[in-house]
């Protein structure tokens, strides 16, 4: 009697003696990089029920980026896994009795808005039967770009920047805060950023940047008129397809 009391309670609650935990690990890998955690400020995830959109778990990927070598360098064979037991993710208990389809949201990076892409995928969900080891990746297209120079709606004077060359600067970085510099596994001689310079709505110039140091690219070229100026900077790598964009509003006045 005790028993069946005890199964109506869990029925009248929404929940089933049959349900079974199962474990889902969720990676944001970036596109051409490595995995998207903690030093970065995490992917956010979230896993719903497609039947009736219920959020079944959602969360932030923490942990470490991942081996450089072993993600980047190592020829891939179908059963190498490419994570470790630091590797970024998100680990998910879900109680289900029965196949769910779930979608699976990715967004990233979240405490970047103007380069956040999202990404999604569908799959079934079995009881008892967790998804572990490298999970589901999802690919995370894209590169972080922040123009430092000049700031957002910044008032220049025309008479300070005049017969000089005025100086453009912005900070790029993989999708997963992999640093891009010269020779290295993320080259910048492979990329090209360039700033789109526009005065009240009309093409100016494209700015040729090129790196100075780690993740920071520079170029410049004379204004000589005042107006209301847009600057657009975008990376671009042909290989991979990778783009990023960010862009900045300023101006400049007698």
């Amino acid at each position: 009697m005790k028993k069946i009391l005890f199964m109506i309670a869990l029925a009248c609650f929404g929940l089933s003696v049959f349900a079974k935990e199962t474990k889902i690990v969720v990676r944001a890998k970036a596109r051409d990089a490595k995995f998207i955690g903690s030093s970065l400020g995490g992917a956010y995830v979230i896993i719903r029920n497609k039947v009736n959109n219920q959020i079944l778990a959602e969360g932030k990927t923490s942990g470490q980026t991942g081996n450089t070598d072993l993600i980047m360098k190592t020829p891939k064979s179908r059963d190498l896994s490419i994570a470790d037991g630091q590797t970024a993710g998100f680990m998910a208990a879900i109680d289900i009795d029965e196949p769910t389809f779930v979608s699976i949201d990715v967004s990233s990076p979240l405490n970047l808005k103007q380069a956040q892409a999202k990404v999604s995928t569908e799959l079934w969900l079995i009881p008892g039967k967790d998804i572990l080891g490298d999970g589901i990746i999802l690919e995370i297209p894209g590169f972080i770009i922040d123009i430092l120079k000049p700031r957002t709606h910044q008032y220049i004077s025309l008479v300070s920047i005049k017969n000089k060359p005025f100086q453009f600067q912005a900070n790029v970085v993989m999708m997963c805060g992999c640093v891009v510099e010269k020779g290295g596994v993320w080259n910048s001689e492979d990329i090209e950023v360039k700033g789109i310079l526009k005065k009240d709505g009309k093409l100016v110039k494209e700015v040729n940047l090129s790196l100075v140091s780690t993740n920071l690219f520079e170029g410049d070229f004379p204004i000589d008129f005042e107006g209301n100026y847009e600057m657009t900077v975008y990376a671009y790598h042909p290989k991979s397809g990778n783009t990023g964009v960010d862009k900045v509003n300023y101006v400049v006045y007698k």
